[in-house]
């Protein structure tokens, strides 16, 4: 069931630790960088509650609810995963970013609402948790291909140009055959239940035309349960400081750390392809965890979870600015991993066991505001803050996410959760 996030997190992870080094290469300033990011939270904010709303609402006797999703999502994105590192110029590589961010959302989206139609209740955390691991495995390979094609395979890091080096490019490769194969695995073996009552759902999806069901996708935001405003602060925050990582970590490790800032240095390269290390290992961690934390969660209560695995990954962040030896960098990652685990399980643990079934996917997509509206956010401000407060000096980004990852951690405190 969860199989198909391997895939789905090999053209994410590469995404994370490649676009900021693709649109530098190509001759984006760092204050550029949020802006050009841009593409990706925009295109989650329009694709995830429309596809959510109409998975609700779709039924085909052969091939279920979610799984049609998942394949078209599957097919486009292997496709802008093949075409990305093959831009030329700056504009071709934003474009990729567009086609390639809402081809990963029109799969993913569905995956979380496909959890809750499967599992009950008592399930839904080590369901959500299975999902984890298989993010961060994909992650953890994905993020440390560049670093293997070089290191293990002599792949040329500097591509003689100053274009995209080939490291990059066979890497990106790869990941849109593991997204492709890992999806449909999960399409082809897994087997759906089918609505309580098919024949309402064909008279309901008659009444409602197309304008109807985008309007009423949209306007779910004004009508959250209660718990899902609480968790919906929770995830603001959360998802603010994981977008300035993804933004900033490369060129913060390698000007801070490695101490340049030329792209068509070898020494710039070698720091890029430790971000992807870097990146690796937090998924590695949060792989790991993803285990543990039903276990924790069962102890202390799932919001006090993930409150602790929320501030070790502020602890995380902010520990970067204090480090000059890459291998110490791993450290720092270990409190981000903690958090990303939580991230991507706790919340939606907590809140499927308040939605109705029947609107599971609708809900998820409206939830999913909270990660896409954070980014646009952070696209909008984080280049301004850099150049205006803080010299254009990228670490200063991660102590901001640092930051708002304790906050998050803290509105954690506000949550009312249904464990029962």
């Amino acid at each position: 069931m969860s199989f198909g996030f391997l895939g789905i997190q090999f053209g994410f992870a590469l995404q994370n630790a490649n676009v900021s080094r693709i649109f530098e290469t190509l001759g984006a300033s760092k204050d550029e960088l949020p802006i050009l990011w841009l593409a990706a939270p925009v295109t989650g904010l329009l694709v995830q509650p429309i596809i959510g709303y109409y998975s609700d609402r779709t039924w085909h006797r052969k091939w279920g609810r979610r799984r049609p999703f998942f394949a078209v999502g599957a097919i486009l994105a292997t496709i802008a995963l093949f075409a990305m590192p093959n831009s030329t110029a700056l504009w071709m590589a934003v474009i990729m970013l567009w086609l390639m961010d809402a081809s990963i959302n029109i799969s993913m989206e569905p995956f979380r609402a496909f959890v809750g139609d499967m599992l009950p209740n008592e399930q839904r955390t080590s369901g959500f948790a299975m999902q984890s691991f298989f993010i961060g495995l994909g992650a953890i390979i994905a993020s440390a291909l560049p670093y293997m094609m070089t290191n293990w395979f002599g792949v040329s890091n500097v591509a003689a140009d100053g274009g995209i080096p080939d490291s990059v490019r066979i890497s990106f490769y790869l990941g849109g055959i593991a997204y492709f194969c890992a999806v449909m695995w999960t399409v082809v073996k897994t087997k759906e239940y089918p609505p309580d009552d098919i024949e309402a759902l064909k008279a309901e999806n008659a009444e409602r035309g197309i304008f109807q069901g985008l309007a009423e996708s949209f306007m779910g935001i004004f009508k959250m349960p209660k718990t899902m405003v609480q968790l919906a602060f929770v995830q603001f925050f959360s998802w603010f400081a994981l977008f300035a990582m993804w933004i900033y970590t490369t060129s913060a490790v390698t000007s801070h750390v490695y101490g340049t800032s030329d792209t068509t240095s070898a020494v710039y390269n070698e720091g890029a392809d430790w971000v992807g290390i870097c990146f690796a290992v937090y998924n590695g961690i949060a792989a790991l965890v993803a285990f543990l934390l039903p276990v924790v969660a069962k102890r202390l209560s799932r919001r006090i979870t993930h409150l602790v695995a929320l501030a070790l990954g502020g602890l995380g962040l902010i520990s970067i600015y204090f480090i000059s030896d890459p291998n110490l960098l791993l450290i720092s990652m270990v409190g981000v991993g903690i958090a990303w685990a939580s991230i991507l399980s706790m919340p939606y643990a907590m809140l499927s066991s308040i939605l109705p079934s029947h609107q599971m996917g609708y809900y998820m997509g409206v939830f999913n505001f909270f990660i896409v509206i954070p980014q646009i956010v952070a696209a909008g401000i984080l280049g301004f803050m850099l150049k205006s407060f803080f010299g254009n000096i990228s670490i200063y980004a991660l102590i901001v996410g640092g930051v708002s990852m304790f906050l998050a951690a803290a509105l954690c405190l506000i949550v009312q959760d249904n464990e029962e």
